[in-house]
């Protein structure tokens, strides 16, 4: 006799999960347009029957008939796979828990917190937590790839991007090119707080 599998659990595999998302999107539209399976049917031109088996993922769509539903329920047919590939990644960081890194110009006063960042081949983000609690003579300028986000949470500061200043207070944002020399040029009034978020294209180390 043939041992039973050590786990019985019903696999999906991509058609299966295919069909099950589809079934899901479509009874969620039909619903939401106030129609009844035997309506929706004849808008469609396929039978109850069939509605009903597509409803509860147990037959497969065809093209045509996925098109008609799309028509039917006056949604575009990628509508119908919303959901299929909700997998992402996501990277959460409890209040106070994030890393503390050290910058080039670091020093006490100076507080860089990552706050989370996001790789892959097509896209990557950093952002950061920047406290100034200290002033100083002499600020580091920084340049990379991509494009930086300041946004003000605290304080009052002068920022420079090239040869421009821009003063900046809370509710403010800057956005520019991160390859062009940039970074705090006076503190008016400490302690100051901003996001600093950055975002890489493809192909950027």
């Amino acid at each position: 006799m043939d041992e039973a599998p050590l786990d019985d659990e019903p696999q999906l595999d991509d058609e299966q999960a295919l069909e099950k998302i589809i079934a899901i999107r479509v009874r969620e539209h039909r619903r939401a347009s106030g129609l009844s399976i035997g309506d929706m049917a004849e808008r469609v031109g396929i039978s109850k029957a069939m509605l009903s088996k597509i409803e509860n993922a147990q037959t497969a769509c065809s093209l045509t008939t996925l098109s008609r539903l799309a028509r039917g329920l006056e949604v575009p047919v990628t509508a119908l796979f919303r959901g299929l590939d909700d997998e992402r990644e996501a990277v959460f960081v409890e209040a106070g828990h994030g890393a503390r890194i050290v910058r080039r110009g670091s020093r006490v006063g100076h507080d860089y917190t990552l706050l989370g960042g996001l790789r892959g081949p097509h896209k990557r983000m950093e952002s950061l937590l920047v406290e100034l609690t200290e002033s100083s003579e002499v600020f580091p300028l920084f340049q990379h790839s991509g494009t930086e986000l300041i946004y003000m949470l605290e304080g009052v500061m002068v920022y420079g991007h090239g040869g421009a200043r821009y003063t900046m207070r809370p509710g403010d944002a800057l956005q520019f090119d991160g390859e062009g020399a940039h970074g705090p040029d006076q503190l008016l009034k400490l302690p100051i707080r901003f996001l600093s978020i950055t975002a890489y294209g493809d192909g950027a180390q």
